[in-house]
């Protein structure tokens, strides 16, 4: 007799655990996707359009860094092989092409001048 209200004590809670627990776990996993796309997806999409944007408006004479750390000036663009020809050494002028998608940043020398009054 004890042993079959035992079974029974046991096997009561187990049914009520597997009814509610399909749709909490749905919702957990869609809260989950929705974390991971606003803190890690979304952002690198925008820093991948930024660079894009960058890219794109390369202009002869902008100052340049690569990614492998070089700094230079950019002498020519040729758009229908993807390269851009950089000086490295102004007075030797010593020129290296390199692939448009290896520029990291474009160098601003624009400076901003502070006025007291």
């Amino acid at each position: 007799m004890q042993y079959i209200l035992l079974q029974a004590a046991q096997a009561a809670p187990a049914a009520g655990q597997q009814q509610g627990g399909g749709g909490s776990m749905l919702i957990m996993m869609i809260g989950m996707f929705a974390i991971l796309y606003f803190l890690m997806i979304r952002p690198q999409q925008k820093r991948q359009k930024e660079l894009q944007k960058m890219l794109d408006a390369l202009q002869v004479n902008d100052k340049v860094i690569t990614t492998s750390g070089i700094y230079g000036r950019i002498v020519s663009i040729k758009p229908d092989k993807n390269i851009v020809v950089i000086e490295i050494d102004d007075t030797n002028k010593v020129r290296v092409d390199f692939q448009r998608s290896a520029v990291a940043t474009v160098i601003t020398t624009e400076k901003s001048e502070t006025t007291t009054s």
